[in-house]
């Protein structure tokens, strides 16, 4: 009996817990959420709309100057260049109000029940209260914040390198498909957008039921996120606003339709086809209800007509190569996060061994940190090269910071991961590898190139003196005069083709640092850190001028 009352108790208790943080976070919505939504708002929109003259005409001005097209798909790139600047426009400002409503308004609701993850009573209210307030609009400031780097710095540095790239491989076009390109782009955009907005429609009302069964279930039978007790009011929320999910699911939907439909063109300009680019859109819708079929758990395939639209792959199957590597793409149609998952969900054994993709970035900027004291420490690089950098618009202008710092840094973590066996190793003798990365589509992207540069390195079989060569060329690049001060022990190697090799490492471990350069948040941190050693040196100059000047007036 005295067990009975104690399960009663603790479920009241759960009870009054999860309706008091209801309300809590439902108030702080209310208040944070309008200040939070409208700072992303605003700011998002207004570097849209005060970018968006320069951003068509960096556009344009590289397609025309690129070596890398011939004249006729010049011609077809310019044409659908107002259409593509026109969708760019109108679908970046509406997902800045609909993730500026969403971030203000959900996330201060959230941080109330995470706010139970905390072991003592006390701490348990106060985090309620005061979690997800300020947090929330700091967090909206810094969205705008990467937000305007990935406009300002990284795409123009993407045209930049379009530009200047010298491929021998020119793409060709004949003009006449120029017409079929335009055309099959418009038909996918008429065909695919209310297809697919009418599929995800007619589906959603299964996908709210299944998924509130699935969540049910895991709840009845403690599993998934109700397996810990402190995440049970987070999964509980989660049960409350499916609904929100779903209709997400359904906008999703939408937004990636524009651009399934708009790769038709695609397919015209690689299979040199309008009989297949119209198969790709018709194709895609089925594709589409397939999805949805088979994330809903209702029969297999689909009955819409699915016709083959490539001549040598099969019929949704293509292969990308993205950072020199080969990635599967599954169907343009059907992307994998369209809809939310409604599968039996993960462990939290395996969820909490996977690392996470935070601590991949804090451990890329701990190990940068570490590297650049020790490079200061040996007046390898100075507080001038900091200063430039911060000074500098673009990593192209201030290299040896910009590049060649996170390059050294990069080299050292692969240089220790080889030692150390599979995988990469980061500090803390944290391991990715394939079972354990982050489960997400840009990691996927940069694993395996990492990878294949880890063994590439290894085969080479470098002594100390030619990974001190190494080094060197991968900090200062061809500044001759730097490397030439740096008196590090390295050793040239006399074969040309041994030289040659480890260049050949060091432009592409040069060339992976400046595409993850133009990920978002890597400037604002990296940032960051550039002004905390810049601070920490010239505080230490002082510090020693001060001192001298004492010792000095003490004689």
């Amino acid at each position: 009996m005295p067990n009975a009352w104690g399960d009663l108790l603790r479920i009241l208790y759960v009870a009054f817990a999860f309706s008091a943080a209801l309300f809590l976070g439902a108030l702080k919505g209310l208040l944070v959420g309008p200040i939070a939504g409208l700072i992303l708002i605003i700011g998002n929109v207004a570097v849209i709309l005060a970018l968006f003259p320069v951003h068509v005409g960096w556009t344009f001005y590289t397609i025309v100057k690129t070596d890398r097209f011939d004249i006729p798909l010049k011609a077809a790139i310019l044409l659908g260049l107002p259409v593509l600047a026109a969708l760019w426009l109108g679908l970046s400002i509406a997902a800045s109000v609909i993730v500026g409503v969403g971030y203000g308004f959900f996330t201060p609701w959230v941080s109330a029940f995470e706010a139970f993850r905390h072991e003592n009573e006390f701490k348990k209210f106060l985090h309620c209260i005061v979690d997800g307030t300020w947090d929330t609009i700091k967090g909206s400031c810094t969205v705008v914040r990467d937000f305007a780097d990935i406009c300002i710095h990284s795409y123009p540095l993407y045209l930049k390198e379009i530009r200047e790239s010298t491929n021998s491989e020119i793409q060709t076009l004949r003009f006449i498909h120029v017409p079929g390109i335009i055309i099959v782009g418009l038909v996918g955009l008429v065909v695919e957008i209310p297809s697919y907005t009418i599929i995800a429609v007619i589906k959603s009302p299964l996908m709210l039921l299944k998924g509130w069964q699935r969540l049910t279930h895991d709840l009845i039978s403690r599993e998934g996120p109700f397996l810990e007790t402190a995440c049970i009011p987070v999964a509980g929320l989660t049960i409350l606003l499916w609904p929100l999910f779903v209709v997400g699911g359904i906008v999703l939907s939408i937004f990636a339709s524009v651009f399934v439909g708009l790769y038709g063109a695609v397919v015209v300009y690689q299979e040199r086809s309008f009989r297949r680019g119209l198969a790709y859109v018709i194709a895609m819708v089925a594709e589409f209800d397939e999805y949805t079929n088979d994330s809903l758990y209702l029969r297999e395939g689909t009955i819409l007509p699915k016709p083959r639209y490539r001549k040598k792959h099969a019929s949704h199957s293509s292969e990308l190569t993205v950072g020199g590597s080969h990635v599967r793409d599954e169907g343009i149609g059907s992307p994998g996060m369209l809809m939310p998952s409604i599968g039996p969900s993960r462990s939290v054994k395996r969820t909490i061994q996977e690392v996470k993709m935070v601590q991949v970035w804090g451990n890329m900027i701990r190990s940068m940190e570490i590297r650049a004291r020790e490079l200061l420490d040996a007046n390898v690089i100075t507080s001038a090269d900091l200063l430039e950098w911060l000074k500098a618009k673009n990593s192209h202008e201030a290299p040896i910071v910009g590049v060649g710092l996170p390059s050294y840094s990069f080299l050292h973590t692969l240089a220790a991961s080889i030692k150390a066996g599979d995988g990469i190793l980061l500090l803390d003798d944290v391991v990715i590898t394939h079972d354990n990365r982050p489960q997400d589509r840009l990691i996927d992207w940069f694993f395996h190139p990492v990878m294949v540069l880890k063994e590439q390195i290894k085969i080479l079989k470098l002594g100390e003196g030619e990974m001190h060569y190494l080094e060197r060329i991968v900090l200062f690049g061809s500044n001759s005069q730097r490397m030439g001060a740096w008196e590090n022990g390295c050793v040239i190697p006399g074969d040309p083709l041994r030289a040659a090799q480890i260049q050949g490492i060091s432009r592409r471990l040069t060339g992976m640092v400046r595409s993850m350069s133009k990920l978002p948040t890597y400037r604002r941190k990296y940032r960051h850190l550039v002004k905390a050693l810049l601070s920490e040196k010239e505080g230490s100059i002082k510090f020693e001028s001060v001192r001298s000047v004492t010792s000095v007036e003490i004689v």
